[in-house]
């Protein structure tokens, strides 16, 4: 199968675009490498660098490959940006992703899968894990764009019978994500830790994100080839976990012992989120399999021979601090505690074992 992934040298794009590579298909990647590196792919897959928004060029692209399938990763990632300048957000996540739509139509694509965001999409439910039929109330730039190329997605199939796969990510973590980055806090942390700098909670930790680990994406992404026709998936773990909690584990999988400060709250973030996959369970039989300790040994890994930091040779028991107002003492050494809410209860789960 022929495929085009947009955003294929970034973090998640180029990890689906190996991913792809791996099974057999052949695989094209459109890039503008601001954001993503051409040492993420292999030197067997075409990189051409150039931006979505340029519709000529990506015509050009698309007239030579003759894509069957677009796996559709560039986007503009930084919710502050996006709030500090939404008309280039726009540009990029909406006018760009008709870019792709208009040249899929035109060159006769059977489908696209569309990297959406289930962190930005749902704003505050009232309940978690959030469902697909949870209502869409985005607070950021970003996720308005998103949820807009989601519609358009629906137009196209309506009007031209192009077939989409949406998968709404939750917060994606793993090995190529930028630790100098803005966005990515495991990736932000672990080289803070690895760095032994200060690490920067905006707010008082309780903030609670559902982490997913990058093979986990890529998978979903292969079962979306075939199956989840016109169908909008979340692919996350269903489980909250608050800064707090992630600084401690990284804190622990790393055996490091970085300080840590707290800041204001950052407008546009979302402070509580989760998502329910038991419709990617069931209809792209796609369940996680990699719980979060496992998840953080392998990108710390990374990370660290990435910044050439060595481990420490003392790997004695780390004291583990509270948070100023709201986070409890956890024990890491038995699995942490999570919260997972469901309408009327909290249920507790441990990360290690999730």
């Amino acid at each position: 199968m022929k495929i085009l992934v947009t955003g294929g040298a970034g973090f998640i794009g180029s990890s689906v675009a190996a991913g792809y590579d791996l099974a057999g298909h052949d695989v094209t990647v459109v890039d503008d490498l601001s954001t993503g590196r051409r040492e993420n792919l292999s030197e067997d897959i075409p990189l051409f660098p150039i931006d979505i928004t340029d519709y000529e060029s990506l015509e050009r692209v698309f007239d030579k490959v003759r894509p069957d399938v677009v796996s559709h990763h560039a986007a503009q990632l930084d919710i502050r940006r996006s709030l500090r300048e939404p008309l280039i957000d726009a540009k990029i996540n909406v006018l760009g992703s008709l870019s792709v739509l208009e040249a899929a139509v035109r060159y006769e694509a059977r489908k696209v899968i569309f990297a959406s965001s289930g962190g930005a999409i749902y704003g505050e439910p009232s309940s978690l894990p959030a469902a697909e039929s949870t209502a869409e109330m985005p607070i950021s730039h970003y996720g308005v764009a998103k949820l807009s190329v989601e519609r358009y997605l629906h137009a196209y199939h309506f009007l031209y019978g192009l077939k989409f796969t949406i998968l709404r990510y939750a917060n994606v973590y793993g090995p190529r994500q930028n630790p100098y980055g803005e966005a990515g806090v495991v990736a932000i942390f672990s080289g803070q830790a690895l760095r032994n700098e200060v690490s920067t909670i905006f707010g008082n930790g309780s903030k609670t994100r559902d982490y997913v680990f990058i093979d986990d994406v890529v998978s979903a992404n292969l079962l979306a080839l075939e199956k989840g026709d016109c169908g909008v998936f979340n692919i996350g773990r269903g489980i909250q976990v608050s800064d707090f909690q992630i600084f401690q584990a990284i804190q622990h999988v790393s055996e490091q012992k970085n300080e840590l400060r707290f800041a204001p709250h950052r407008t546009g973030e979302v402070q509580h989120i989760a998502l329910d996959f038991s419709a990617a369970r069931q209809f792209l039989s796609w369940t996680p399999a990699i719980g979060l300790e496992e998840g953080l040994a392998k990108t710390i890994d990374y990370i660290r021979s990435e910044i050439g930091s060595e481990k420490p040779a003392d790997t004695g028991s780390i004291v583990l601090s509270t948070d100023r107002s709201c986070c409890r003492q956890v024990q890491l050494a038995s699995g942490l505690d999570v919260k997972r809410r469901g309408r009327k209860t909290i249920r507790r789960r441990s990360i290690k074992n999730g």
